[in-house]
């Protein structure tokens, strides 16, 4: 049996059910979907379509108003539910968003992006040293973590289109490279590529020059495993033709 996990940055949750967001997770039904800027608080729009499909629906909005967020979606009930990582720099832009099934966790992550200007850039090199940290801790007593989500770094250039130009581009910078390659040297997988070479998929695009048209894209969304749980790992994708935000969804199926 298995378990269909989808992460999506829908952009703004509302704006994303303006363009279908509610008809395609009823067509596609994962069994969980992490969401990231979700941009919005769950008493601020109308979720009884999330009901009726039969999702539980647990949210982790930012303080500030309309900004980042993360939420998770699911069919079955979690043995358990963690808002935030218990560092309050972090959890005040609503950052990740822990669900536990049995022996598995499910845990969506929406990293800082950089691109903003060098605080925010320190700010994110910051926050992807203490999320290492945090999740290793973690690991110690829940071994079969996958982190979902929005990573705002396109790990090899097989992730991004024309390398060569965006090398010193936040999201593409050496320094980020290497914290991916930290990452998975601590015992990581990354689904996708563990299953698949294909370059030229990509997961987001940026809305100008028309760049989701020309596919002049980057693969910054993940669902990474830890080791302990790549054997179970069956199938992963990208749903590049969803198309309610800038991003797409990411997928993985997990044996339980």
């Amino acid at each position: 049996m298995h378990k269909t996990i989808f992460s999506y940055n829908v952009n703004g949750l509302r704006a994303a059910m303006n363009k279908g967001f509610d008809g395609w997770l009823q067509e596609t039904q994962p069994d969980v979907i992490c969401l990231q800027e979700i941009k919005v608080r769950a008493e601020q729009m109308d979720t009884s379509a999330f009901d009726r499909m039969g999702y539980r629906h647990y949210w982790f909005p930012a303080q500030k108003a309309g900004y980042s967020g993360v939420a998770v979606f699911c069919k079955d009930k979690p043995d358990k539910v963690t808002y935030g990582m218990g560092i309050d720099k972090y959890d005040a832009e609503g950052r990740v968003l822990r669900v536990d099934f049995g022996d598995l966790s499910v845990l969506s992550v929406y990293v800082p992006s950089g691109t903003s200007g060098e605080e925010r850039q320190a700010f994110k090199m910051v926050f992807l040293e203490d999320f290492l940290q945090w999740i290793e801790n973690l690991r110690k007593e829940r071994p079969n973590l996958i982190l979902s989500g929005d990573f705002n770094i396109a790990h090899a250039e097989i992730d991004i289109n024309n390398p060569k130009k965006h090398h010193k581009m936040s999201g593409f910078l050496p320094e980020e490279r290497a914290w991916v390659d930290k990452l998975l040297a601590h015992g990581y997988v990354d689904t996708f590529r563990m299953l698949s070479s294909q370059p030229n998929v990509y997961s987001w695009w940026t809305y100008r020059q028309m760049a989701r048209a020309k596919d002049v894209g980057w693969r910054i969304d993940y669902h990474f495993a830890t080791n302990e749980l790549a054997p179970r790992i069956k199938d992963a994708s990208v749903l590049q033709s969803a198309v309610h935000s800038d991003h797409c969804p990411v997928t993985v199926a997990v044996e339980i």
